[in-house]
């Protein structure tokens, strides 16, 4: 398909007209309603966002969680093991959910039995273990496991299952299968009955493609063979993803083991999946460890076990998650109900991404460069060819990969959800990315592991973005996906703001759940100096609630010779403390310093009604909560607009305190509750049930190591609740540079510009310093303030909180994308430090206008 440049205007024109996909048809929807009445009456909860992560998990109905509940809340089902009448109902129930399984998939009991399992990677588990595996021997090669290298990870992992039974394992190429047909007929021995099994997906997870469901009788008659060895063919059809969207007809293609999660087709309930298993393979499944249920009798006192004749009873063990399986019942209801079966949900589903797929493959940057790079197999003509996934990377003007990682975060910031990385699909990814094995170790020693955010190594990508598209999925989710897409790479950040569907006012920002915010890169542990506060003879070094606050206005003055050029002497010229994790900053002129950072840093935080914390990138208004510390009172005052002030005592008598446990970054820490009244004074702000916790004086959390960097031998550095380091620096003439960029894009009439203090609030540092040149701090491998000395770890790669203003709480995307595209789309901006050595005999202080004396990376004081 031709590339046609876009232009700038109220709509990008690579998808104004396509005549492969209609509009008038992807809105149609469903016979009994079009999508946008499904939407609100079903899923209101999606109103002002875009979610394109259905092959990762779909949603719900609020139908199927209504009837679901009223099912429970009217019946009473007990154990199926018990002989009582609830528990017979629950047996009942639940056999007539295994009836209507198996007629979804157009099949009978008389073919297929269905073993509920806890997903569809502990139902491949146990084809891996129960398969009749024939050990390699002198007389024979033994059976061969085989699977395509496009499958999902929990496919690979049998391996180490036939490796344990001496069984060879093979992986095959796609493209090595489609060729196999070639060879199969000279294998054919029908005199061997060695068993082997080869897997593959009926839907690759990772880009969509369908693969040919006639292989399942090609290979088990001998007529395509995955490798040309002698042997009986019995083949596993990976169809999680598949039957998400897709009817599938067992009475016309019979896959010998069929795996499947519910939660990928209902998106509840969680954790439940089934193994189908063709009643020809029963009989030669080996069963090992037996469960609760699974036994028709047995001894204790000697080897005595004889299974249940029933296949199902034998291989679920323990009492299976009988609701969960009633809730199975209501999804079926909703899903037919709602769309009218799995043939109608393809045909919608498939005809959105055909219509994203032609858009997005036509954008094309002025000079006729690729917006993105596709990862695909088909051209998206049919639905026998192609799911409803889109994966690819998107490419600068000069062609270089944009990482993945950035995409995620713009997304985010525009309320699309998408998937990012390698989905559990590595055999794809590589062959689609290029990616040697040599490749994969070398990221691996280079720190990058499956599912973090490291997307670009050596110029190279290791993952990419993929969107997929769900039943409840509109016309409008798809172009609004690609009016972001086209606006990130195609138009300033002036021109052309991409607005959800949505509102963007403080109450309806990204709900993201919380990540590694580079924004709060300085803390420490709450344990402060010297792991308790400072003594009375030292009283007279307190700063005062008024004193603190008395250099709050001074930055823009400070900042003054540095806007005409003249760095002046390397100085701090402000620092911040932020008391309550996300919250507003606390600047003072002096403060004491502790063993893990400034006192009180980031020793608090609030979490919602489940202990999770919040941050600003979920609850935009935490920066309206304005804490202050006084020393001399041992108290924290916490202010906030229309609430009278509510004071929180520094330390609360460790014995009394209710101690719980939260988590910060992946790291578990102790913390103790601040009480009711704090609690009262958050959740009516908020409008929600929320708490204040402190973590704990005696709970030491150590720091991540970092290559190369680090505490003396035998010490290790101490966190508060900050996510990476103790402290976090950032360079004024940096962020001059950045403001410049910024309010150049005025160039288009746009009203806002960005002052140098709005834009320092909003990068959430602990020292500000001026006279250095902009970033140069990236090139410091050390430095030293005041008397202080310090280990610089590293950037800090930001996330989307850089784009509220730490003053109303309001949302600008142009933030984030004009810093992307000045640092080469790493969104990088300050740097972490870490105490190199601290001496706490006598306290310790950090003051504005202290000395900065950085030293360069292998080079010397700069």
């Amino acid at each position: 398909m031709a590339c046609r440049a876009a232009e700038r205007g109220p709509e990008p024109p690579a998808f104004q007209h396509h005549p492969e996909a209609s509009a008038p048809r992807l809105a149609q929807g469903y016979r009994l309603r079009n999508t946008s009445e499904l939407r609100d009456l079903e899923f209101g909860r999606l109103a002002g966002t875009v979610y394109l992560d259905h092959a990762g998990a779909t949603l719900f109905p609020q139908r199927q969680l209504t009837n679901f509940t009223k099912d429970l809340m009217e019946n009473v089902y007990g154990n199926p093991h018990s002989q009582n009448i609830t528990s017979k109902l629950t047996h009942d129930t639940v056999e007539q959910v295994r009836y209507r399984i198996l007629t979804h998939f157009h099949t009978t009991p008389e073919d297929y039995i269905v073993i509920f399992t806890s997903g569809s990677t502990a139902a491949l588990r146990l084809v891996a273990e129960a398969f009749p595996w024939v050990s390699r021997a002198p007389e024979n090669g033994g059976s061969h496991f085989c699977y395509l290298t496009d499958n999902h990870t929990s496919v690979v992992g049998m391996r180490k299952v036939a490796e344990a039974m001496n069984v060879t394992s093979i992986p095959v190429k796609p493209e090595d299968m489609w060729s196999a047909e070639d060879r199969g007929a000279g294998a054919c021995d029908p005199d061997c009955q060695l068993p082997h099994l080869f897997c593959y997906p009926a839907q690759s997870n990772f880009s969509g493609t369908r693969y040919p469901l006639s292989w399942i009788e090609e290979v088990k008659s001998g007529r395509r063979s995955p490798v040309n060895v002698p042997g009986r063919w019995f083949v596993l059809l990976d169809a999680a993803s598949y039957v998400s969207t897709s009817p599938l007809d067992l009475s016309s293609h019979q896959p010998d083991f069929v795996p499947i999660s519910f939660y990928k087709i209902f998106g509840l309930p969680t954790g439940l999946g089934a193994l189908l298993v063709s009643k020809h393979v029963a009989p030669l499944l080996r069963k090992g460890y037996f469960g609760g249920g699974s036994a028709a009798a047995y001894l204790a006192g000697e080897d005595f076990y004889v299974p249940r004749p029933s296949v199902a009873e034998r291989f679920e063990d323990g009492t299976i998650s009988f609701l969960d399986v009633i809730a199975l019942k209501h999804g079926f209801d909703a899903l037919e109900h709602l769309t009218g079966g799995m043939e109608n949900i393809q045909r919608h589903t498939f005809a959105l991404a055909q219509y994203t797929h032609s858009a997005l493959s036509s954008l094309c940057y002025p000079n006729g460069a690729p917006v993105v790079r596709i990862y695909s197999d088909s051209e998206f003509s049919s639905p026998d060819v192609q799911g409803p996934i889109i994966n690819f990377n998107v490419l600068d003007d000069g062609g270089n990969i944009i990482g993945y990682s950035q995409v995620d975060k713009m997304a985010s910031l525009y309320k699309i959800y998408l998937r990012t990385g390698c989905f559990c699909n590595l055999g794809a990814c590589q062959r689609h990315l290029g990616l040697s094995d040599e490749m994969v170790k070398k990221h691996f020693q280079a720190g990058h592991v499956c599912g973090d955010d490291v997307d670009i190594i050596d110029g190279r990508p290791t993952g990419s973005v993929r969107v997929s598209f769900g039943y409840m999925s509109t016309l409008e989710d798809a172009q609004a996906f690609l009016r972001f897409i086209s606006t990130i790479c195609l138009c300033s950040p002036g021109d052309q703001p991409v607005l959800p569907a949505g509102t963007s006012d403080a109450g309806a920002l990204s709900s993201e759940s919380d990540g590694r915010s580079p924004q709060e890169g300085a803390c420490t542990d709450p344990a402060v100096c010297s792991d308790a506060c400072p003594d009375a003879n030292t009283v007279d070094l307190y700063l005062s609630l008024s004193e603190a606050s008395s250099s709050r206005q001074a930055l823009p003055e400070k900042a003054a010779g540095i806007l005409n050029g003249d760095l002046g002497p390397h100085v701090v010229t402000n620092i911040y403390l932020y008391p309550i994790k996300s919250c507003a900053a606390f600047e003072v002129t002096k403060w004491p310093v502790g063993s893990k950072g400034l006192l009180y840093d980031r020793s608090w935080m609030i979490v919602n009604h489940n202990g999770v914390c919040l941050s600003q990138k979920q609850e935009p208004r935490l920066c309206l909560i304005q804490p202050f510390i006084d020393l001399q009172q041992r108290i924290m005052v916490i202010k906030a607009k229309g609430m009278d002030p509510i004071e929180v005592p520094l330390e609360e008598n460790s014995e009394r305190a209710q101690i719980c446990q939260s988590r910060v970054c992946a790291d578990r820490v102790n913390t103790y509750d601040c009480g009711e009244n704090v609690s009262r004074w958050l959740s009516q702000f908020f409008g929600r049930p929320c708490r204040l916790i402190k973590q704990s004086p005696n709970f030491q959390r150590n720091a991540r190591k970092t290559p190369g960097k680090g505490p003396p031998p035998g010490t290790a550095a101490t966190l508060s609740l900050v996510n990476e380091a103790q402290y976090l620096l950032v360079n004024t003439s940096s962020v001059l540079e950045l403001q410049q960029r910024l309010n150049a894009s005025d160039e288009h009439g746009k009203e806002e510009s960005f002052s140098v203090k709005d834009l320092v609030s909003r990068f959430r540092a602990n020292i500000i310093t001026k006279g250095a040149r902009p970033f140069e701090e990236e090139e410091w491998d050390e430095v030293s303030v005041g008397s202080l000395h310090f280990q610089v770890l590293g950037p800090c790669h930001r996330c989307q909180m850089i784009c509220i203003d730490q003053q109303t709480g309001q949302r600008n995307q142009d933030v984030f994308q004009k810093l992307s595209e000045s640092r080469g789309r790493k969104v990088n901006f300050g740097v972490y430090l870490m105490h190199a050595s601290l001496d706490l005999s006598s306290p310790c202080f950090l003051s504005v206008g202290s000395e900065v004396l950085p030293v360069l990376k292998e080079c010397g004081v700069s």
